[in-house]
Protein backbone atom coordinates (compact mmCIF):
# COMPACT_ATOMS: atom_id res chain seq x y z
CA UNK A 1 0.00 0.00 0.00
CA UNK A 2 1.43 3.47 -0.72
CA UNK A 3 1.94 6.09 1.83
CA UNK A 4 0.51 9.61 2.47
CA UNK A 5 4.18 11.18 2.07
CA UNK A 6 4.15 15.13 3.63
CA UNK A 7 4.49 17.87 1.40
CA UNK A 8 7.32 20.28 1.35
CA UNK A 9 7.13 23.73 1.35
CA UNK A 10 7.61 25.22 -2.37
CA UNK A 11 9.79 28.11 -3.00
CA UNK A 12 7.03 30.14 -4.58
CA UNK A 13 3.33 30.00 -5.41
CA UNK A 14 2.35 28.70 -8.73
CA UNK A 15 -1.40 27.82 -9.16
CA UNK A 16 -4.07 29.65 -8.19
CA UNK A 17 -6.30 29.36 -5.30
CA UNK A 18 -9.86 29.90 -4.41
CA UNK A 19 -9.81 30.48 0.02
CA UNK A 20 -13.32 29.65 1.53
CA UNK A 21 -14.54 30.48 4.45
CA UNK A 22 -18.04 30.06 6.14
CA UNK A 23 -19.05 32.53 8.60
CA UNK A 24 -22.40 33.01 10.99
CA UNK A 25 -22.13 35.71 12.83
CA UNK A 26 -18.41 35.89 13.29
CA UNK A 27 -18.32 40.10 12.92
CA UNK A 28 -15.62 40.17 15.22
CA UNK A 29 -13.45 37.66 14.14
CA UNK A 30 -14.03 38.81 10.83
CA UNK A 31 -12.58 41.92 11.51
CA UNK A 32 -9.88 40.86 13.66
CA UNK A 33 -8.30 37.53 11.29
CA UNK A 34 -9.55 38.66 7.95
CA UNK A 35 -6.93 40.80 7.07
CA UNK A 36 -4.21 38.19 7.36
CA UNK A 37 -5.55 36.23 4.48
CA UNK A 38 -5.07 39.31 2.59
CA UNK A 39 -1.36 39.76 3.89
CA UNK A 40 -0.53 36.33 2.20
CA UNK A 41 2.57 36.49 -0.38
CA UNK A 42 0.80 34.35 -3.38
CA UNK A 43 0.90 35.54 -6.69
CA UNK A 44 -2.77 34.38 -7.36
CA UNK A 45 -5.61 33.65 -4.98
CA UNK A 46 -9.18 34.92 -3.79
CA UNK A 47 -11.05 34.94 -0.55
CA UNK A 48 -14.83 33.96 -0.69
CA UNK A 49 -16.41 34.50 2.48
CA UNK A 50 -19.85 32.96 2.76
CA UNK A 51 -21.99 34.75 5.21
CA UNK A 52 -24.70 32.58 6.67
CA UNK A 53 -27.88 34.49 7.43
CA UNK A 54 -26.00 36.40 10.10
CA UNK A 55 -27.77 39.23 12.06
CA UNK A 56 -24.67 40.55 14.37
CA UNK A 57 -23.66 43.08 11.35
CA UNK A 58 -21.28 40.44 9.31
CA UNK A 59 -22.96 41.45 6.13
CA UNK A 60 -22.21 45.15 6.97
CA UNK A 61 -18.95 44.49 7.59
CA UNK A 62 -18.05 42.21 4.70
CA UNK A 63 -19.33 44.88 2.44
CA UNK A 64 -16.28 47.88 3.70
CA UNK A 65 -14.41 44.99 3.39
CA UNK A 66 -15.41 44.30 -0.34
CA UNK A 67 -14.35 48.18 -1.42
CA UNK A 68 -11.21 47.61 0.33
CA UNK A 69 -10.00 44.04 -0.50
CA UNK A 70 -10.06 43.22 -4.81
CA UNK A 71 -9.12 40.01 -3.83
CA UNK A 72 -12.62 39.57 -1.59
CA UNK A 73 -15.66 37.80 -3.00
CA UNK A 74 -18.64 37.60 -0.50
CA UNK A 75 -21.73 34.97 -1.22
CA UNK A 76 -24.63 35.43 1.14
CA UNK A 77 -27.17 32.80 2.04
CA UNK A 78 -30.55 33.92 2.95
CA UNK A 79 -33.04 32.78 5.62
CA UNK A 80 -35.56 30.91 3.57
CA UNK A 81 -33.07 29.33 1.06
CA UNK A 82 -34.22 25.62 0.35
CA UNK A 83 -31.63 22.69 1.56
CA UNK A 84 -30.43 24.40 4.07
CA UNK A 85 -27.89 22.16 6.04
CA UNK A 86 -26.26 24.12 8.04
CA UNK A 87 -22.41 24.44 7.30
CA UNK A 88 -22.60 22.09 4.64
CA UNK A 89 -24.77 24.91 2.57
CA UNK A 90 -22.79 27.88 3.15
CA UNK A 91 -19.50 25.46 2.25
CA UNK A 92 -21.32 24.32 -1.06
CA UNK A 93 -22.23 27.83 -2.07
CA UNK A 94 -18.36 29.03 -1.60
CA UNK A 95 -17.19 26.07 -3.63
CA UNK A 96 -19.87 26.72 -6.51
CA UNK A 97 -18.42 30.67 -6.08
CA UNK A 98 -14.91 29.82 -6.45
CA UNK A 99 -13.05 30.68 -9.80
CA UNK A 100 -10.36 28.89 -9.16
CA UNK A 101 -9.99 24.85 -9.35
CA UNK A 102 -8.15 24.10 -5.88
CA UNK A 103 -9.76 25.16 -2.84
CA UNK A 104 -8.57 26.23 0.68
CA UNK A 105 -11.00 26.15 3.54
CA UNK A 106 -10.14 27.92 7.31
CA UNK A 107 -12.62 29.11 9.17
CA UNK A 108 -13.61 32.71 10.11
CA UNK A 109 -11.78 32.82 13.44
CA UNK A 110 -8.28 31.63 12.19
CA UNK A 111 -4.94 33.57 11.59
CA UNK A 112 -2.27 31.75 9.12
CA UNK A 113 1.05 31.32 11.44
CA UNK A 114 2.76 33.57 8.21
CA UNK A 115 2.48 34.90 5.07
CA UNK A 116 3.26 31.85 3.46
CA UNK A 117 0.70 29.64 4.57
CA UNK A 118 -0.67 29.86 1.20
CA UNK A 119 2.02 28.73 -0.37
CA UNK A 120 2.44 25.85 1.90
CA UNK A 121 -1.55 24.74 1.37
CA UNK A 122 -1.32 24.93 -2.75
CA UNK A 123 -1.90 21.85 -5.01
CA UNK A 124 1.13 20.15 -5.47
CA UNK A 125 3.51 19.67 -8.39
CA UNK A 126 2.33 15.82 -8.87
CA UNK A 127 -1.10 15.94 -10.09
CA UNK A 128 -2.48 13.23 -8.55
CA UNK A 129 -2.52 14.89 -5.20
CA UNK A 130 -6.54 16.02 -4.94
CA UNK A 131 -6.45 16.42 -0.89
CA UNK A 132 -3.83 18.55 1.24
CA UNK A 133 -4.50 18.01 5.26
CA UNK A 134 -3.20 21.14 6.80
CA UNK A 135 -2.69 21.20 10.80
CA UNK A 136 -4.35 23.88 13.20
CA UNK A 137 -3.18 24.82 17.20
CA UNK A 138 -5.24 26.46 19.18
CA UNK A 139 -4.23 29.82 20.89
CA UNK A 140 -2.92 29.54 24.39
CA UNK A 141 -5.17 30.54 26.95
CA UNK A 142 -4.99 30.36 30.77
CA UNK A 143 -7.32 27.75 31.95
CA UNK A 144 -7.65 23.80 32.07
CA UNK A 145 -10.49 24.31 29.58
CA UNK A 146 -7.47 25.47 27.01
CA UNK A 147 -5.10 23.00 28.39
CA UNK A 148 -7.73 20.22 27.52
CA UNK A 149 -8.67 21.68 24.11
CA UNK A 150 -5.13 21.71 23.13
CA UNK A 151 -3.99 18.42 24.56
CA UNK A 152 -7.06 16.99 22.47
CA UNK A 153 -6.11 18.61 19.69
CA UNK A 154 -2.95 17.43 19.27
CA UNK A 155 -3.58 13.79 20.38
CA UNK A 156 -6.22 14.05 17.16
CA UNK A 157 -3.34 15.36 14.92
CA UNK A 158 -0.81 13.21 15.86
CA UNK A 159 -3.58 10.62 15.03
CA UNK A 160 -4.91 11.63 11.89
CA UNK A 161 -1.26 12.69 10.48
CA UNK A 162 0.19 9.44 11.30
CA UNK A 163 -2.67 7.26 9.99
CA UNK A 164 -2.15 9.22 6.60
CA UNK A 165 0.99 8.72 7.02
CA UNK A 166 0.97 4.62 7.27
CA UNK A 167 -1.58 4.54 4.24
CA UNK A 168 -4.66 5.57 5.97
CA UNK A 169 -6.03 8.67 5.81
CA UNK A 170 -9.65 9.47 7.70
CA UNK A 171 -9.92 12.65 8.19
CA UNK A 172 -8.62 16.53 8.34
CA UNK A 173 -9.65 19.71 9.61
CA UNK A 174 -11.69 22.27 8.06
CA UNK A 175 -9.38 25.33 10.12
CA UNK A 176 -6.80 24.38 7.59
CA UNK A 177 -7.06 21.80 4.40
CA UNK A 178 -7.43 22.00 0.69
CA UNK A 179 -8.81 19.52 -1.80
CA UNK A 180 -9.54 19.83 -5.56
CA UNK A 181 -12.71 21.36 -7.04
CA UNK A 182 -13.41 18.70 -9.64
CA UNK A 183 -13.28 15.73 -6.81
CA UNK A 184 -15.98 17.64 -4.56
CA UNK A 185 -18.39 17.71 -7.68
CA UNK A 186 -17.24 14.06 -8.72
CA UNK A 187 -18.08 12.62 -5.42
CA UNK A 188 -21.32 14.81 -5.04
CA UNK A 189 -20.22 16.96 -2.38
CA UNK A 190 -21.86 16.63 1.03
CA UNK A 191 -24.80 15.03 -0.87
CA UNK A 192 -24.10 11.42 1.55
CA UNK A 193 -24.42 13.56 5.08
CA UNK A 194 -25.97 16.07 4.18
CA UNK A 195 -29.14 15.26 6.89
CA UNK A 196 -26.42 16.26 9.73
CA UNK A 197 -24.74 19.57 10.81
CA UNK A 198 -21.50 18.00 10.78
CA UNK A 199 -18.61 16.50 8.87
CA UNK A 200 -18.20 19.26 6.47
CA UNK A 201 -14.65 18.39 6.55
CA UNK A 202 -13.66 14.98 8.18
CA UNK A 203 -16.38 13.40 6.64
CA UNK A 204 -15.66 14.46 3.45
CA UNK A 205 -11.97 13.41 3.30
CA UNK A 206 -13.43 10.13 5.09
CA UNK A 207 -15.03 9.26 1.72
CA UNK A 208 -12.54 10.59 -0.74
CA UNK A 209 -9.00 10.48 0.66
CA UNK A 210 -7.00 7.72 -0.39
CA UNK A 211 -3.08 7.05 0.18
CA UNK A 212 -2.49 8.21 -3.59
CA UNK A 213 -4.62 11.20 -3.73
CA UNK A 214 -3.60 12.50 -0.58
CA UNK A 215 -0.54 14.59 1.33
CA UNK A 216 -0.14 16.06 4.73
CA UNK A 217 1.66 19.61 5.18
CA UNK A 218 2.70 20.13 9.06
CA UNK A 219 5.41 22.93 8.19
CA UNK A 220 5.15 25.42 11.09
CA UNK A 221 4.78 28.08 8.12
CA UNK A 222 1.94 26.55 6.80
CA UNK A 223 0.08 25.81 9.90
CA UNK A 224 -3.34 28.13 11.36
CA UNK A 225 -3.95 28.98 14.64
CA UNK A 226 -7.57 29.46 15.80
CA UNK A 227 -9.15 30.79 18.79
CA UNK A 228 -10.24 28.15 21.23
CA UNK A 229 -13.54 27.56 22.92
CA UNK A 230 -14.40 29.72 25.84
CA UNK A 231 -16.83 28.12 28.21
CA UNK A 232 -17.04 23.58 29.17
CA UNK A 233 -20.59 24.10 27.40
CA UNK A 234 -19.33 25.28 24.13
CA UNK A 235 -16.51 22.97 24.06
CA UNK A 236 -19.26 19.87 25.20
CA UNK A 237 -21.24 21.02 22.22
CA UNK A 238 -18.37 20.76 19.69
CA UNK A 239 -17.46 17.48 20.55
CA UNK A 240 -20.70 16.52 20.43
CA UNK A 241 -21.08 17.40 16.70
CA UNK A 242 -17.45 15.48 15.88
CA UNK A 243 -19.02 12.37 17.57
CA UNK A 244 -22.22 12.35 15.45
CA UNK A 245 -19.88 12.86 12.22
CA UNK A 246 -17.86 9.62 13.44
CA UNK A 247 -20.31 7.56 13.39
CA UNK A 248 -20.28 7.90 9.59
CA UNK A 249 -16.57 6.85 8.98
CA UNK A 250 -15.90 3.65 6.63
CA UNK A 251 -16.20 0.80 8.78
CA UNK A 252 -12.76 -0.01 9.12
CA UNK A 253 -11.84 3.32 10.37
CA UNK A 254 -14.43 3.09 12.89
CA UNK A 255 -12.83 -0.12 14.26
CA UNK A 256 -9.40 1.21 14.67
CA UNK A 257 -10.60 4.49 16.16
CA UNK A 258 -13.40 2.48 18.75
CA UNK A 259 -10.52 -0.12 19.88
CA UNK A 260 -8.34 2.94 20.28
CA UNK A 261 -10.56 4.19 23.02
CA UNK A 262 -11.21 1.53 24.64
CA UNK A 263 -7.56 0.60 25.28
CA UNK A 264 -7.00 3.98 26.19
CA UNK A 265 -9.81 3.57 28.62
CA UNK A 266 -9.25 0.19 30.16
CA UNK A 267 -5.75 0.61 31.06
CA UNK A 268 -6.85 3.36 33.70
CA UNK A 269 -9.82 1.01 34.52
CA UNK A 270 -7.08 -1.58 34.67
CA UNK A 271 -4.94 0.20 37.10
CA UNK A 272 -7.57 1.43 39.11
CA UNK A 273 -8.76 -1.99 39.69
CA UNK A 274 -4.97 -3.87 40.61
CA UNK A 275 -5.16 -0.17 42.98
CA UNK A 276 -7.23 -1.26 45.06
CA UNK A 277 -5.86 -4.50 46.50
CA UNK A 278 -2.94 -5.00 48.49
CA UNK A 279 -1.16 -7.38 46.69
CA UNK A 280 -1.19 -5.92 43.16
CA UNK A 281 -1.02 -2.35 44.14
CA UNK A 282 2.61 -1.97 43.73
CA UNK A 283 2.21 -3.65 40.10
CA UNK A 284 -0.49 -0.94 39.25
CA UNK A 285 2.13 1.74 40.41
CA UNK A 286 4.68 -0.47 38.23
CA UNK A 287 2.35 -0.21 35.51
CA UNK A 288 1.72 3.41 35.69
CA UNK A 289 5.01 4.76 35.58
CA UNK A 290 6.78 1.97 33.21
CA UNK A 291 4.07 4.05 30.77
CA UNK A 292 4.71 7.17 31.89
CA UNK A 293 8.63 6.66 30.94
CA UNK A 294 7.75 5.29 27.06
CA UNK A 295 5.57 8.40 26.95
CA UNK A 296 7.78 11.01 28.20
CA UNK A 297 10.22 9.63 25.41
CA UNK A 298 7.34 10.34 22.42
CA UNK A 299 4.99 12.98 23.77
CA UNK A 300 7.34 16.10 24.50
CA UNK A 301 9.11 15.95 20.66
CA UNK A 302 5.63 15.54 19.48
CA UNK A 303 4.16 18.07 21.33
CA UNK A 304 7.14 20.71 20.71
CA UNK A 305 6.55 20.09 16.75
CA UNK A 306 3.06 20.59 17.16
CA UNK A 307 3.12 24.16 18.77
CA UNK A 308 1.79 22.86 22.05
CA UNK A 309 5.62 22.46 23.70
CA UNK A 310 4.59 23.74 27.60
CA UNK A 311 2.16 21.15 27.40
CA UNK A 312 5.16 18.77 28.21
CA UNK A 313 5.00 19.12 31.87
CA UNK A 314 1.49 18.47 32.15
CA UNK A 315 0.41 15.54 29.67
CA UNK A 316 0.03 12.38 32.45
CA UNK A 317 -2.47 14.81 34.15
CA UNK A 318 -3.79 15.89 30.94
CA UNK A 319 -4.46 12.32 29.80
CA UNK A 320 -6.67 11.14 32.18
CA UNK A 321 -9.25 13.82 32.01
CA UNK A 322 -9.29 13.53 28.46
CA UNK A 323 -10.57 10.13 28.75
CA UNK A 324 -12.75 10.69 31.53
CA UNK A 325 -14.43 13.78 29.26
CA UNK A 326 -14.34 11.77 25.87
CA UNK A 327 -16.05 8.93 27.97
CA UNK A 328 -18.85 11.34 29.86
CA UNK A 329 -18.93 13.17 25.94
CA UNK A 330 -20.27 9.79 24.76
CA UNK A 331 -22.65 8.80 27.28
CA UNK A 332 -24.25 12.32 27.20
CA UNK A 333 -24.54 11.83 22.62
CA UNK A 334 -26.70 9.08 23.46
CA UNK A 335 -29.35 11.18 25.58
CA UNK A 336 -28.50 14.36 23.55
CA UNK A 337 -29.75 14.30 19.56
CA UNK A 338 -29.92 17.76 18.52
CA UNK A 339 -27.01 19.77 17.23
CA UNK A 340 -26.48 22.78 15.56
CA UNK A 341 -23.58 24.51 13.73
CA UNK A 342 -23.94 27.58 15.40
Amino acid sequence: MAKCPVAELPSSGSQPISVIICARNERENLEKYLPSIFEQEYPNFEVVVVNDRSWDGTADLLEELEKKYAKLKVVHVKEGEKFIAGKKFAATMGIKAASHEWLVFTDADCEPASVNWLRGMQRPADNDVQILLGYSPYFKKRSLLNALIRFETFFTAVNYLSFALKGMPYMGVGRNMAYQKALFFKSKGFAAHMHIPSGDDDLFVNANATPENTLIQIHKDTQVWSEPKASWLAYLRQKKRHVGAGGFYKAKHRFVLTVQVLVQFFFYVTIIILACFPYTHFIAVGVFVLSLIIRCFVYPRLLKRLNYGELRWWFPILDIVLVVFLLFNFVLSLFVKKVTWK
